[in-house]
């Protein structure tokens, strides 16, 4: 599967070890999900949880939704393993917890498949602080930001404009930027609160996410919502494609929409809008 151009609005946290919620993911609208072998799953059930996930894997029928198994660590007890039972069961990617440096995905690399790609948990201030060199890895395609995990670390205050935390969040992203890799946002713990959830959707997506990790079903229309192009945003894009391209062709050199100069980088934002528009659009039609 093309992970590069998909859009990653809406990224939904599955437990691996529960056949009626493996089966639910089945027809819920996230863009992807996060089989979760981790947190999710109690110590006494990681080992059946991790064939059920196999089997549910192999099993298919997630459509073009991205797979992403979050294993145990690696300097755990079941890492390993899990690594064995899911390496080749049909996730797109593989998604690494407590990651503070390159060399914690070197050793994952080393036991999967070449062109299996690598996902990282941002989830600590060591790897904060190596964002950018665990980003520029070569195996890895995705940063999730672990903001329950980070705030814990820092002995920081959870509070709704996550000033605490904004330094982290947007070290990451800049990673992820830097690298040309997605950048995931961390999960919104009020379910319930959808007005709060929309909020902190919107704060991500304004400082450069592609998505928010989710941890429940009532959670997705919300973040598809706020990290899809507006109408309006789309609109303007094709006017600034349009004005530019007429601009070159006649020779002016400058085009101008709304009142504003529309300069190449412009273009290449709207572009990227446009490509993301039409991304939507194909998750959306199944």
């Amino acid at each position: 599967m093309d992970m590069t151009n998909h859009p990653y609005r809406s990224v939904l946290y599955i437990p691996g070890s529960k056949e009626r919620a493996l089966d639910k993911a089945r027809s819920l609208p996230a863009d992807a999900i996060i089989f979760d072998l981790e947190d999710a799953v109690a110590p006494d059930a990681k080992a059946e949880a991790r064939e059920t996930l196999a089997a549910s894997l192999r099993e298919g029928g997630y459509g073009k939704r991205i797979k992403i198994v979050r294993i145990n660590a690696l300097t755990t007890e079941w890492g390993l393993e899990d690594v064995r039972v899911l390496r080749d069961a049909g996730a797109d990617a593989i998604l690494l917890p407590k990651v503070n440096s390159p060399s914690d995905v070197d050793a994952l690399a080393d036991l999967l498949p070449p062109t299996m790609p690598i996902w990282v948990m941002m989830e600590t201030p060591v790897s904060v602080f190596n964002a950018r060199e665990i980003a520029a890895h070569g195996r890895v395609a995705g940063l999730v930001t672990g903001t329950n995990d980070l705030i814990k670390d820092l002995g920081c205050r959870s509070r709704a404009d996550r000033m605490p935390l904004m330094t982290a969040l947007q070290t990451i992203v800049m990673a992820a930027r830097a690298a040309r890799i997605v950048a995931i946002d961390g999960v919104y713990n009020r379910f319930r609160d959808g007005d709060g959830l929309k909020a902190e959707c919107e704060q991500g997506r304004d400082l450069g996410f592609d998505g928010k990790t989710l941890i429940h079903p009532a959670q997705i229309e919300g973040a598809n919502q706020a990290f899809a192009p507006t109408s309006s945003e789309i609109d303007l894009a094709e006017r600034q494609i349009k004005a530019y391209e007429d601009s070159m062709a006649s020779g002016q050199g400058i085009a101008v929409v709304d009142g504003q100069i529309v300069e190449n980088l412009h273009v290449v934002a709207a572009q990227r809008i446009l490509a993301k528009a039409r991304a939507v659009a194909e998750m959306a039609e199944g």
